[in-house]
């Protein structure tokens, strides 16, 4: 008999998660880290978060990425207790639409004049009190030297590169957290 499983792994752990009960399910609760609240501060007047001839990425599709970049970062991140609240106010992707190119993909020339920008503010609370805030400019001019998007495996590869980098400089792992 074949089963398909719908969502991949993800949907086969919290149905393994929903089904352990008795001593072991107080270390899969445990398991269960820190909040991403993510919000966009008027998307549609962004500098460049979508094509805009027509291929590629629509806007709706550049945000839900970004969003599960920034999910996925604090998870990895944050503590239990801990709830980071951000506000995208700006996203100029890396490189820029070629125009002209009708393709179904998504065409963008990404050159060492071209870096990702993504403006940010940001609150970090711990137990109800904030901890940290403030607003950030998150960029890398070096971001070709620094990445290999050879081996990336999704898409806004250097974006996830340089969130990647604000997460560990702004919101390092203290000791003994894992």
């Amino acid at each position: 008999m074949r089963t398909r499983l719908a969502g991949g792994l993800a949907t086969l752990a919290v149905a393994a998660a929903l089904s352990v009960t008795g001593p072991f399910a107080a270390p899969v609760q445990a398991q269960v880290r820190g909040q991403v609240n993510v919000r966009y501060a008027a998307p549609d007047r962004f500098t460049d978060a979508e094509n805009r001839f027509g291929s590629g990425q629509p806007l709706r599709v550049t945000l839900a990425e970004l969003t599960r970049i920034f999910t996925d970062l604090g998870a990895a991140r944050l503590r239990p207790d801990e709830r980071l609240d951000i506000t995208v106010l700006d996203v100029d992707l890396a490189g820029f639409d070629r125009p002209g190119f009708a393709t179904p993909t998504d065409l963008r020339v990404v050159t060492d004049v071209t870096p990702p920008r993504i403006r940010l503010a940001y609150s970090l609370r711990r137990g109800g009190r904030v901890v940290a805030q403030g607003e950030d400019t998150v960029t890398d001019i070096n971001f070709l030297l620094t990445s290999n998007p050879r081996f990336s495996t999704g898409a806004l590869y250097y974006e996830r590169q340089i969130l990647r980098d604000w997460f560990a400089r702004r919101f390092p792992e203290p000791a003994g957290r894992g």
